[in-house]
């Protein structure tokens, strides 16, 4: 299943993708992120863990510029997000896709336009190229026959696998995956955690991921966050963070959710 469209113009392999300096963000009187550092290197799966409201979707929503930070900077691919004037901002912004907890489909549209749209209205292709690169993905995510199906004819997992397939469809460099199986029936789950299992395995794009999954977890990352009141407090291959963490706030946490 290698797709060597996944995105475009990857940094070299391993250089380093994203990074989070000195990050600060807060909802009035709450520091939701404190003075947050961390980086992705280019082709890696990593995966946010720890409690609600411990800053992990926050971070998805700086990436995605659906929030702003109060302090620090944030860079993609060696140019920055924030701050950044809005015309850099859009065009580093066509490096990331997202997949959301609720699918977010236009129920107006079919489900191949969903995944056209953007890639025509942004990116400037063609519409016969983006139907082409539609099918393709219906077909990676097991839905070639729902092309002209609209998203309140589908189940919630197909609708999900829709979402993923249009994040995809932009050719993003990062793949942010916030919460995906959280409003899908128990018996939908593994089927969509299945499929991105086999796109982590199969093509090189860039995962940031945060998902309280954590079998999902240790499967697909390279890395393992560990997250608390706003700070990374541990971080690890899955091996190490889940076998054998070293803070007595990890282990509590995953003596909870394991």
């Amino acid at each position: 299943m290698k797709d060597p469209d996944a995105h475009t113009n990857p940094p070299v392999d391993g250089s380093e993708l994203i990074r989070f300096d000195q990050v600060t963000k807060r909802f009035g009187d709450n520091t939701v992120l404190d003075r947050l550092d961390f980086s992705v290197d280019s082709g890696k799966h990593v995966t946010l863990i720890g409690p609600s409201g411990s800053g992990k979707t926050t971070i998805l929503r700086l990436l995605m510029t659906l929030a702003k930070p109060d302090e620090g900077t944030v860079t993609v691919a060696g140019e920055r997000l924030h701050p950044a004037p809005e015309k850099q901002i859009r065009e580093v912004r066509k490096k990331i896709g997202m997949v959301f907890q609720q699918f977010n489909l236009f129920p107006n549209m079919t489900v191949l336009r969903n995944i056209t749209e953007a890639p025509v209205t942004v990116l400037g292709l063609s519409r016969d190229e983006a139907e082409a690169r539609a099918r393709e993905l219906l077909d990676l995510v097991g839905l070639a026959d729902k092309c002209g199906f609209r998203p309140t004819q589908l189940s919630g997992g197909q609708q999900q696998r829709v979402a993923i397939a249009r994040a995809l469809a932009m050719r993003p460099q990062v793949l942010l995956l916030d919460e995906v199986t959280s409003a899908l029936d128990p018996e939908l789950v593994a089927g969509v955690l299945d499929l991105l299992r086999d796109i982590a395995r199969s093509t090189d794009i860039t995962m940031l991921c945060v998902t309280h999954e954590m079998n999902f977890a240790r499967d697909i990352s390279d890395q393992v966050l560990m997250f608390d009141s706003g700070r990374v407090i541990e971080s690890g291959p899955p091996e190490k963070l889940f076998g054998d963490p070293d803070h007595e706030r990890t282990r509590e946490f995953l003596g909870a959710v394991l």
